[in-house]
């Protein structure tokens, strides 16, 4: 079957689907991030063991991709997101009823588990369906989504938590995610150039080995461990840098600190469009070099100059993130679903082990030692970036078709 084509009205119904299932996840998925020290109050706990309220969903969801891919490959696209966005929500509204920080725990879990079938998915709905040419533009359009979700999510949750607590923020996040669920069920277009593959253990395994055995594709893994996983250290712990003296912020004020990932929303897209113009492999360099130029800017003492700073690492992080994602899309000429899930579980895996990691540095060295941490990643990132540029020589085409 033909390609969507941009400018058509399927292209907009399939972009705007897929950003208002990724607005609904990355809320979700966020929802605690900026109420981190009002989780340590209430529960007695560390900002370390606080953090794990994100870094539990993130780490299910990592290990989620690794089986919805090649599940998607044999069940479909569309069902599978479907079912992931409309879960979500409704898990995140019996979260906001539990008691104790355990229980809580489990069903940020179980989140974790099921909203990992909208990202492990959209990658691959995405590169089989839209036209190559415009593959870097709508993916990042639905990078843009999970920025917004990640903005939305955090803005709504510091103000609500400021008059009804860290359950009322929960809970409205559920409400929110379930109806951007119900409009995406309702819009998105079923796959037309998708093809079912039996679902065997042996397949699946053959699968996630055939997407590990380019070794291009696994520097896109790795480069998505490390930027994910400064991008969380980053925001886990800003929350306590700013909510402290002598800054000392509050929840609502903390919550829109946020808006900030307006500047990921619009980097995700103008990247996108930006590499398939000039290739990806300098613009993804480009784009790491912005995010650890922003961490640097971060360490500056007065609030506004830190805020430029945390401005500028979101644009660099949200290019990033949208040119290796399509980049694995691109590249995988079989088994996208399986190379997506992979792409997915290192950039979780990364969000998970570094935003706890971090704590670490944080209770001994304070936000200093969180950026430092932040430093070491991104520069390894920036080789990594390097290596795919060197791997990927006369293999990649550039597009100037606007």
């Amino acid at each position: 079957m033909p390609r969507i084509q941009r400018g058509t009205r399927e292209y907009q119904l399939v972009t705007l689907a897929l950003f208002l299932g990724a607005l609904s996840i990355y809320a979700s998925l966020y929802v605690t991030q900026p109420i981190l020290p009002l989780l340590s109050a209430d529960f007695g706990i560390t900002p370390a063991q606080a953090s794990l309220s994100v870094s539990t969903a993130t780490i299910s969801m990592a290990i989620s991709q690794v089986l919805v891919g090649p599940v998607a490959d044999s069940l479909g696209r569309k069902p599978i997101m479907t079912v992931a966005v409309l879960a979500t929500g409704v898990i995140g509204l019996v979260a906001s009823r539990t008691v104790a920080f355990g229980p809580f725990l489990f069903t940020r879990f179980l989140q974790g588990l099921v909203m990992a079938g909208l990202p492990a998915t959209a990658m691959a709905y995405l590169a089989e369906e839209i036209d190559p040419q415009h593959l870097g533009a709508a993916m990042g359009l639905y990078i843009s989504g999970n920025s917004l979700g990640g903005l939305g999510g955090r803005i709504i949750s510091g103000s609500v938590a400021e008059f009804w607590g860290w359950r009322g923020a929960v809970a409205a996040i559920g409400v929110v995610s379930l109806v951007c669920a119900l409009w995406f069920a309702r819009a998105l277009p079923p796959s037309r150039n998708f093809r079912a593959q039996p679902l065997q253990l042996r397949r699946l395994v053959h699968s996630l080995f055939g997407a590990v055995r380019d070794p291009l594709l696994r520097a896109l893994y790795l480069v998505g461990f490390m930027a994910m996983g400064s991008f969380v250290a980053l925001y886990n712990y800003v929350s306590y840098h700013l909510m402290a003296p002598p800054y000392s912020l509050s929840a609502a004020l903390m919550g829109w600190i946020f808006l900030l990932y307006l500047a990921g929303t619009f980097s995700s897209a103008l990247m996108g469009r930006l590499s398939d113009q000039y290739g990806r492999a300098p613009m993804l360099a480009l784009s790491l070099g912005i995010e650890l130029a922003g961490a640097a800017i971060a360490l500056a003492g007065p609030l506004l100059v830190k805020i430029g700073g945390i401005a500028v690492f979101t644009f660099g992080f949200f290019g990033a993130h949208s040119i290796a994602s399509s980049w694995v899309g691109q590249r995988a000429r079989h088994d996208k679903g399986a190379a997506s899930a992979l792409y997915l579980f290192t950039y979780y895996m990364g969000a998970s082990i570094a935003g706890t990691v971090a704590g670490l540095f944080w209770m001994r060295f304070g936000w200093p030692g969180v950026v430092g941490f932040i430093a070491c990643l991104l520069a390894t990132a920036v080789g990594l970036a390097a290596l795919a540029r060197k791997l990927s020589a006369g293999t990649e085409t550039v597009s100037t078709i606007d």
